[in-house]
């Protein structure tokens, strides 16, 4: 039977594999769209957490909140394996939904959190439940849509993710101010704002557990131990395009919690030690610039997934570490976070985010052997979530030692680095699961 035979189904311009259906696809999108509603709110909100619920000192306020994302990745890197091979044995919409179920659960705790180490403890079942969550999205578009069409489906999962970001911004965010203006104290609002947030995430998980695919055949063939799938995974790093895939997945998703952490936190302290609003003002304009941001990464994602697919994949990857250094570089020229140069690098560092997220996840899925695709894939988030920690951990001791644009300083030269390194290795990566012309290599 030909490969047109065995996949009948399409959604839009995208192929589906065998046994997936367009209602399966618009779930993952679903998903999409709600996790990043979490990842994003979980990190921006805090700063309200950290002045009205635990009276933490603007000036303490980025290393708690490197330190608390630090312990996040940990339970996230601790975890992201495990819930692989769980996915494998119990299939995959068991664990999305577990992943949305433990995120509410974070999120519906820290509504009563009255210590730091509280926090930690809850921002911990959060992590869990991000780290299955992170997982499933990489793994389920890659079964249920075919290679050819990766880089168009990463696109369109890419509108999700500014579609969940812009959420957060617009409602989520805003709800701690809307609350305030209607009576309630701060401390009320932020209690009521991270229970109707730990709500989207029970909802999300009811939706995952009845509308994701059954577990396939292949999947019940993969019962390899994490230990075997690590030690694939890195083995699979001597291919020079895996490797480079791994290494974007690190400043990818480094320049993602940065955004997340950092953002908000720059604006909401200089806007209440500088400029006299009050912590709920300063978050809704923080707010409004992440807004700015991923309001690119919604225009952008589509059109850099096309890109994806049509140019080769390595260039691909080479033009989002450029656009990401000079995005995050240019947060040196912004004096004030409340000014309109902020927007400038806001938009630039929503292209650079989500371009690099897409280029890193296409490549991977070219280069990954198909027989250990999932080993290799649990390798790529490993090092997107030794990027988190470095960010997170190093970025927050620069945001109060140095200056408040020290994280995204940061990664931004890490982004020249592996952009260099990039253009001396792209000559020897041949792509795996496509049929490429010879002559197009490295070009």
């Amino acid at each position: 039977m030909s490969d047109a035979a065995e996949r009948p189904h399409k959604l839009g311009p995208l192929r589906l594999t065998l046994g997936t259906m367009r209602r399966h696809v618009l779930v993952y999108y679903l998903a999409s769209v709600t996790a990043l509603v979490l990842f994003t709110f979980a990190p921006q909100a805090q700063p309200f957490v950290l002045t009205e619920l635990l009276d933490i000192a603007a000036s303490d306020q980025g290393v708690l909140s490197g330190n608390v994302a630090l312990f996040s990745e940990i339970v996230i890197l601790a975890s992201i394996g495990l819930w692989g091979v769980v996915s494998d044995r119990l299939g995959r919409r068991i664990v999305f939904g577990a992943g949305f179920l433990f995120m509410g659960l974070g999120l519906r705790l820290t509504a009563s959190v009255d210590s730091v180490l509280e926090l930690y403890l809850y921002r911990g079942v959060f992590a869990l439940g991000a780290a299955a969550a992170t997982t499933m999205l990489a793994t389920v578009v890659a079964d249920y849509v075919i290679d050819e069409d990766r880089g168009k489906a990463t696109g369109i999962g890419g509108i999700g993710n500014g579609l969940g970001a812009l959420i957060t911004v617009f409602v989520l965010l805003q709800l701690p101010a809307l609350f305030i203006d209607n009576g309630s104290t701060p401390i009320e609002a932020a209690q009521r704002t991270y229970v109707i947030a730990a709500a989207v995430g029970l909802g999300a998980a009811l939706a995952m557990w009845v509308g994701l695919r059954a577990r396939t055949q292949a999947q019940r063939e993969q019962q390899k131990p994490w230990t075997v799938r690590a030690r694939e995974g890195f083995a699979a790093g001597r291919d020079p395009g895996v490797a480079l895939a791994y290494a974007a997945a690190f400043v990818s998703r480094g320049d993602f919690a940065i955004v997340g952490t950092f953002f908000t936190l720059w604006v909401t302290t200089y806007g209440t030690t500088e400029a006299g609003l009050t912590t709920a003002e300063a978050l809704a304009a923080g707010g409004i610039v992440i807004g700015v941001s991923q309001g690119i990464v919604l225009v952008a994602a589509p059109l850099f997934g096309v890109m994806a697919d049509r140019l080769n994949r390595v260039t691909s990857v080479l033009i989002a570490l450029a656009v990401s250094s000079i995005g995050y570089g240019s947060t040196l020229l912004v004096d004030n976070p409340l000014g309109g140069m902020i927007y400038v690098s806001a938009m630039l560092i929503g292209l650079g985010e989500i371009s690099g997220l897409i280029a890193s996840g296409v490549l991977i899925a070219q280069q990954a052997p198909r027989e250990i695709r999932g080993s290799v894939i649990g390798v790529f988030s490993f090092f997107g979530a030794v990027g988190v920690m470095t960010a997170t951990g190093v970025g927050g001791q620069l945001f109060d030692k140095w200056r408040p644009q020290g994280p995204f300083v940061l990664f931004s030269v890490l982004a020249a680095i592996v952009f260099v390194w990039g253009l001396t290795i792209r000559h020897r990566i041949v792509p795996l699961n496509e049929d490429v012309d010879p002559a197009e290599l490295g070009h």
